[in-house]
């Protein structure tokens, strides 16, 4: 089984990592098993050790955005403020292909900034990387055209899945973008007109 010993991407001392493995839990998510719901009580912060998740955000009419992905090694920064505050989550959380993720209760949290500076750091750190996200997110809506967001979104996807080729519906592009699939549809057929992708069957593949 992965372990946070072996994720690169986890720049933490040996010590911190043991520790973390002793408060913690991992458990196993298949693509597409909701991880995090909206409105629950955050009892636990995940670190991802394998795979990848997708915030997302939902509003009242059911519309999404995707706000930002977890990738190895990294948290949401939204369960640690959540959690230390004792609120309910805002956002919903999905895992984007399969991954395993360790959970530290969120009690464990202080001690573990008290014991070691380093995971206070990395709290600051992942902060910073999601606020620049949301600006992302932000700018992508208010200025950019939904072409431009659904090759973008295409593009992340790729990054994020490390393929080509990435497995979604035109209906879950649709409301990842807050938009109706109708609209991603036409928009996605013109960019295949274009040789940008090429479309198959719950699948897109970036040219």
């Amino acid at each position: 089984m992965d372990t946070l010993e072996n994720i690169v991407e986890f720049k933490a001392s040996p010590q911190i990592r043991a520790k973390l493995l002793e408060y913690g839990t991992v458990k196993q998510f298949v693509s597409g098993e909701t991880i995090l719901r909206e409105n629950s009580y955050i009892k636990s912060i995940p670190i991802v050790i394998s795979g990848s998740v997708g915030v997302i955000r939902t509003e009242e009419d059911g519309r999404e955005i995707m706000l930002y992905y977890i990738k190895a090694g990294e948290s949401c920064i939204m369960s640690f403020l959540g959690g230390m505050h004792d609120e309910m989550s805002k956002v919903k959380a999905v895992a984007e292909d399969n991954a395993s993720i360790l959970f530290i209760p969120v009690d464990k949290i202080n001690t573990l900034i008290r014991e070691f500076p380093e995971w206070l750091d990395y709290i600051f750190r992942l902060y910073h990387k999601r606020f620049e996200e949301l600006l992302e997110v932000i700018n992508a809506v208010a200025f950019k055209k939904m072409d431009e967001r659904i090759l973008d979104s295409i593009k992340k996807k790729s990054q994020v899945q490390q393929s080509n080729v990435i497995t979604i519906t035109h209906e879950q592009l649709a409301n990842e973008l807050g938009t109706a699939r109708v609209v991603v549809s036409r928009l996605l057929k013109q960019l295949e007109e274009m040789k940008v992708i090429e479309l198959g069957r719950n699948k897109i593949t970036l040219l």
